[in-house]
């Protein structure tokens, strides 16, 4: 695995749920978090939770979503000492 991040992006809304899209900076926005490989690759991306959403929400939803399988690391896998 590389990095995971999450990062807001621009989103229109129905009016009526607007509030909830709004982030921190009170721009209508959706808040994605994407998981990519040390080639800079998107390995996982996963969408459409409204701006105001803490990471740590998203990053719970995605785990439980089994028909989206999250890119876990290989287990058993250790990281090369230099």
């Amino acid at each position: 695995m590389g990095a995971i991040d999450g990062t807001h992006i621009s989103a229109s809304a129905p009016s009526a749920r607007t509030t909830a899209f709004r982030d921190r900076r009170s721009d209508i926005t959706q808040n994605v978090m994407c998981a990519c490989n040390f080639d800079m690759r998107f390995t996982y991306v996963h969408s459409g939770w409204e701006g105001s959403a803490n990471d740590s929400r998203v990053m719970q939803d995605a785990l439980g979503h089994a028909e989206y399988e999250f890119p876990w690391p290989p287990r058993g896998k250790k990281k090369k000492k230099k």
